[in-house]
Parts: C-alpha cells; sequence; structure tokens
C-alpha cells in the first residue's frame, strides 16, 4: 500500500515538475516589470531641448515599418506621416511584401523556407521587422503608432523595446543599432518557434508576435548579455506605458490597428479579463483530475496485487471496502461478494 502511493506521488511529481519547466519562462514573465532596465522619465530630455544633441546617437536615423504594398490604408496616413514629418532627417525604409521576401532571399537565405510558409501574414510582417533591425539598426514603428515627438532621444540606447499590459514587451515600436546581440537572437529563435497552436491568435502571439519576443527577451535576461549601455553594449532598455503614450512628454499616440485580429482574439481578450476565475476553475479540474487519477491507480495497481496473490490480501481488502464489509462478515459473506464481483 505504502509502496503504492509513494510511486504514484514520485510519478505525479515528476509529470509536474516536467509541464511547469516547459512553462517555466511564461510563469516567470508575470513578476518580470522590466524595472530594472526602465528608461525613466527624468533620463529623457524634455522635447525641444537643447540638452537632446548632446547625447551619443548609437542608434541610427532609420524609420523602419511594413505593410502589404505602398498603398497605405486612410486610417493610418495620418499616423504615419506624423513621424515622417517629425523625422526628415531619418532614412525611411516601408517594407512591403514584395521587398520583404527580396531582403530575406538576399540575405538570409536559410530562413527563406519558413518565411514563405507561414500561414498567417501578419506572421512575415512580424518577422521582417525583427531582421531589418538586426540587420540596418534604427527604429521601427507599426502604422498604427503616430510620433508625438523626435525620437533622438531614444537613439542613445543600445536597444529599446515597450513594455506592454499586462506583462512582457510588445513588438510595435522598438529600436536598436545593427546587430545587437538581442535582435540576433531573436531571429536565430523563429524557426524554432515556427509551430501551429491550433488557435490563429495564440500562433501568432507566440511564434512571431509579442509574446514570442517577451519569452526571448526574458531568456536574454538570464544569459548574461543584457549589460552594456555604450556603443557595442547588449542592454536592452524598457520604454515604460508613460514614455510611451499619453502625455505630452511621451513619444507616440496610437490610432487602432490590429488589423490581423480574428474572430479567436475575442476568446483571448475574454480570458485575459476573467484570468482569475479560469484559474481557480484551473485549479478545480486539477484536483478532479487528480482524484481521477489516483482511483484509476488505486484500482490498477491493487488489481495487479490480486492477481499476483491470487485474490488475496489488500486487494480483497480494498474490494470489501467499496462494499460495506462489517467486521464480523463470514466466509459465507466473502465468497458472495467474490461472486459478485465477477
Amino acid at each position: 500500500m505504502r509502496r503504492g502511493v509513494l510511486v504514484f506521488i514520485v510519478i505525479n511529481v515528476l509529470i509536474i515538475a516536467f509541464l511547469v519547466r516547459s512553462v517555466f519562462t511564461l510563469l516567470s514573465l508575470l513578476i518580470e516589470n522590466g524595472a530594472a532596465d526602465a528608461i525613466h522619465r527624468a533620463e529623457i530630455p524634455a522635447p525641444n531641448s537643447p540638452s537632446i544633441d548632446g547625447r551619443a546617437q548609437l542608434i541610427p536615423k532609420i524609420l523602419h515599418q511594413t505593410y502589404i504594398d505602398d498603398d497605405i490604408p486612410e486610417k493610418w496616413r495620418k499616423a504615419q506621416e506624423s513621424c515622417r514629418n517629425l523625422h526628415q532627417d531619418y532614412e525611411y525604409k516601408l517594407w512591403t511584401d514584395v521587398k520583404s521576401r527580396e531582403f530575406i532571399e538576399a540575405e538570409y537565405p536559410w530562413f527563406l523556407d519558413a518565411f514563405d510558409n507561414y500561414p498567417q501574414p501578419i506572421q512575415r510582417a512580424d518577422a521582417i521587422r525583427y531582421f531589418v533591425l538586426a540587420h540596418y539598426g534604427g527604429v521601427y514603428i507599426d502604422l498604427d503608432d503616430g510620433c508625438n515627438r523626435r525620437l533622438d532621444p531614444l537613439l542613445s540606447y543600445p536597444a529599446w523595446v515597450r513594455r506592454t499590459h499586462p506583462t512582457g514587451i510588445s513588438n510595435d515600436a522598438m529600436g536598436a543599432t545593427p546587430q545587437h546581440p538581442f535582435f540576433l537572437s531573436v531571429i536565430d529563435s523563429l524557426q524554432s518557434y515556427n509551430k501551429d497552436w491550433f488557435l490563429p491568435y495564440i500562433t501568432v502571439m507566440y511564434s512571431t508576435g509579442p509574446l514570442f519576443l517577451s519569452v526571448i527577451w526574458k531568456k536574454y535576461l538570464s544569459s548574461g548579455k543584457n549589460i552594456g549601455d555604450g556603443a557595442g553594449g547588449g542592454r536592452v532598455r524598457i520604454l515604460m506605458p508613460d514614455e510611451y503614450q499619453g502625455h505630452a512628454w511621451s513619444f507616440f499616440e496610437i490610432t487602432k490597428g490590429s488589423s490581423w485580429h480574428g474572430k479567436d482574439a475575442r476568446l483571448i481578450f475574454w480570458m485575459a479579463n476573467h484570468w482569475i476565475m479560469l484559474t481557480a476553475l484551473g485549479f478545480c479540474t486539477a484536483g478532479v483530475v487528480g482524484v481521477g487519477l489516483w482511483c484509476v491507480y488505486k484500482r490498477v495497481f491493487f488489481s495487479a496485487a490480486q492477481r499476483k496473490k491470487g485474490g488475496q490480501g489488500i486487494m480483497k481488502y480494498w474490494g470489501f471496502g467499496f462494499l460495506g464489509r462489517k467486521k464480523g462478515a463470514n466466509k459465507k459473506e466473502y465468497e458472495l461478494v467474490d461472486r459478485h464481483e465477477v
């Protein structure tokens, strides 16, 4: 009996350990707020401040954006023009579908097959932004991110991304020096994360989107490479929500985006808004499953014990226990129950 219980516990501990290890990085994102690498308002010069010119420029003055072709939808033109008008001294690169594929084919042919076979167009749009930042450096901005001020202060960091809600980082606004080790890690990880997770939203988020980028960032923090703020530094700084949008000193203002979201995204957003209830339900389900496994294991283990002992011993006791055998049960009662069980 004790040996059977011990084996059951060990097996379950191993299963739980495997599952926890598989999702450990995701779980650790829940408590990672990026505060250690935050770009604080105090270190950002005010808009049009003369002190901006005295800051070192590490990131090249290149603006990257992506779209299907050169015909930008009307709803995003104002945002696009706000960034271009504020940064006329920056080189502007619009990566259309054709240009993106030509770039991958010429510079990263080892990735072309994966690039061509992404099931969702947004996955190619996600991937190309990582490659061009790793290759050219510069600043990538989504078309629905309008510019509220010049981005020059952000060029003083080797790389930066923005904090997102509820956890992790986003990929809609990013900057980096060419060949920054973080973005090299990102493009090297794309193929291993290229998996189908049944729901398109989850597949996109975890193969190329913000969740994928957050997982790689969390691993990067643990790699020992997230050090150095100067030229050639590997640190990734975090643009916090207030510095991102919503204030006069913020760098961006947002218009409606997420054009790729499907109906499955509504389910994900609903789950995010009811995570406490779903967590409690998950624990209850796990408890029910655990009890069920124990009952199955107990029956199988003791059945084996009964066969080994010819129907005698603890299996007999367990079988009668279920039937409510009294202490005074005689041999005849035992036999009747045995026949009933058969």
